[in-house]
C-alpha cells in the first residue's frame, strides 16, 4: 500500500461533480440518492450512520427527571440483521463513489461500531486506523450500573487494501502538534453553547450532533483543499460547514427536511478561511530539489566564499563546480558538514552559513530563495 503521507499532488487530476455549488445538500435515502452520482468523484468520505441505541422506555435522572436520548425513528431497527444489511447497503453505496484513493471515516459507539468495523472489512475496505474519540464532558451513567460512556470510536479506512496516493497530511498535523506524532485518540469537547442547533422550543435541534472541532481535524488530516467531501446521514451539516470553512466542496444526503432545512442555513452562513491559511503543508521532500551549485550560478553565494557553522568552529572553502572543501577534504555540504562533526551524516543545509555584513545567513535560506522563484 502505497500512501501519500503529504496529500496528493497539486496537480493531480480531480474528477468532480459538475455543479455551481461548492456545497449541497441533497434531501433523500442515501443510497438511492448516491446512485444518482458518478463512479469514483468523491475524494473523502464522513458518516454518522445511526447508531441502532436499541433504548427501551424512557431514560430518567436519579431525580425521575426524563433524558432527552436518541429515540427518533431514523434510529430504530427491528433486528441486528436489518441494522447489518442497512450499514452493507450504504457502505457499498460510498465504496462505489469513492475514487481509489478516497479514504472513509465512520463514527459509532459500542452499540454498532463493532458491526459496523466486520463489515467494512467483509465489503474490502482497508482499515487503517481506529480513533478514540475521548469526551471532555460525557452524559453520566444516571443508573449507576455501567461505567460512564466516555468516548465514541471512529474508523478510518482506505477503499480497498492496495490503495495508493491516499491524503493522510502526516507532516502538518505533526508541525500542529509541537512536533509530535497525533495520536489516535483525540480529546475534544461534545458539542454545547452557541455551537450547538436548537430548535424554536429552545431544545437542541439534533440529538446527535457532533462537534466541529472534531470533523475539522478528521477533514484536516484526510483531504486536501478542494476535495469532495460526502456525507451520507448529514443531519444538520456539521461537515458541510466545517468542509466549506476549510475550502473543501462538499454533499450530504439527509431524509429529514428539516435538518436539511437547518444545514442549508448554517453552511450558507458560513464563511470559508482565508486561502493562505488553507495552502497544503510543503515538506522538505514535497519543495522542488535545489542543488547548491544553483546557489552560485544565481550569485547567491560566490566562489572562494567561506562556509562557517552558527559558532564559528569550522571553516570550508566554497568551490566553482559546487563541491565544499575543508583542508584536504572535499565534498558535498553534506558530507563535508558531517566530516567537521566527526559524525556519519550531516544536513548542510541546516548547518553551514554563509559571512554577510548583517552577519551569518543560513544556506538554507537562500535555498528557500531559489526555490520561490522557481514557482513564481
Amino acid at each position: 500500500m502505497v500512501v501519500s503521507r503529504r496529500g496528493a499532488p497539486l496537480k493531480a487530476p480531480r474528477r468532480t461533480l459538475e455543479s455551481a455549488d461548492s456545497a449541497r445538500i441533497v434531501v433523500g435515502e442515501c443510497v438511492a440518492e448516491m446512485a444518482k452520482l458518478p463512479a469514483a468523484c468523491v475524494d473523502l468520505v464522513f458518516a454518522d450512520p445511526p447508531y441502532n441505541l436499541q433504548l427501551q422506555g424512557d431514560l430518567k435522572r436519579p431525580d425521575d427527571s426524563r433524558v432527552d436520548a436518541v429515540d427518533d425513528d431514523w434510529d430504530k431497527f427491528s433486528s441486528f440483521s436489518a441494522y447489518d444489511d442497512f450499514t452493507r447497503a450504504w457502505l457499498m453505496a460510498c465504496r462505489r463513489v469513492m475514487k481509489p484513493s478516497a479514504t472513509l471515516w465512520v463514527i459509532g459507539s459500542y452499540h454498532n461500531i463493532f458491526r459496523v468495523g466486520a463489515i467494512l472489512q467483509d465489503l474490502g475496505f482497508w482499515i487503517l486506523n481506529d480513533v478514540v474519540w475521548r469526551k471532555v464532558n460525557p452524559m453520566p451513567n444516571f443508573r449507576g450500573r455501567r461505567f460512564t460512556n466516555a468516548h465514541e470510536t471512529m474508523i478510518w479506512a482506505a477503499r480497498e487494501p492496495g490503495a495508493k496516493g491516499y491524503t493522510f497530511n502526516y507532516e502538518a498535523l505533526k508541525a500542529g502538534n509541537e512536533d509530535v506524532q497525533v495520536r489516535s485518540d483525540w480529546t475534544i469537547p461534545l458539542c454545547t453553547g452557541e455551537e450547538r442547533l436548537k430548535g424554536r422550543d429552545g431544545k437542541k435541534l439534533h440529538p446527535t450532533q457532533k462537534p466541529e472541532a472534531l470533523l475539522a481535524r478528521a477533514i484536516l488530516a484526510t483531504s486536501r483543499p478542494d476535495d469532495l467531501v460526502l456525507d451520507p446521514f448529514c443531519g444538520t451539516g456539521t461537515t458541510g460547514a466545517v468542509a466549506k470553512r476549510l475550502g473543501r466542496r462538499f454533499i450530504g444526503f439527509e431524509r429529514e427536511e428539516a435538518y436539511a432545512k437547518a444545514a442549508r442555513q448554517r453552511i450558507a452562513e458560513t464563511e470559508p478561511l482565508e486561502a493562505p491559511t488553507l495552502v497544503p503543508f510543503m515538506t522538505a521532500r514535497e519543495a522542488p530539489r535545489v542543488p547548491f551549485q544553483a546557489l552560485i550560478e544565481r550569485g547567491l553565494v560566490s566562489a572562494g566564499a567561506k562556509l562557517v557553522d552558527a559558532k564559528k568552529r569550522h571553516r570550508a572553502l566554497v568551490r566553482a563546480d559546487g563541491a565544499i572543501s575543508l583542508g584536504e577534504k572535499v565534498g558535498s555540504i553534506h558530507r563535508i558538514g558531517a566530516l567537521a562533526q566527526g559524525l556519519e551524516a550531516c544536513n548542510g543545509w541546516t548547518f553551514w552559513h554563509v559571512e554577510t555584513p548583517k552577519g551569518l545567513t543560513l544556506i538554507d535560506e537562500l535555498r528557500a530563495k531559489v526555490r520561490e522563484e522557481m514557482a513564481g
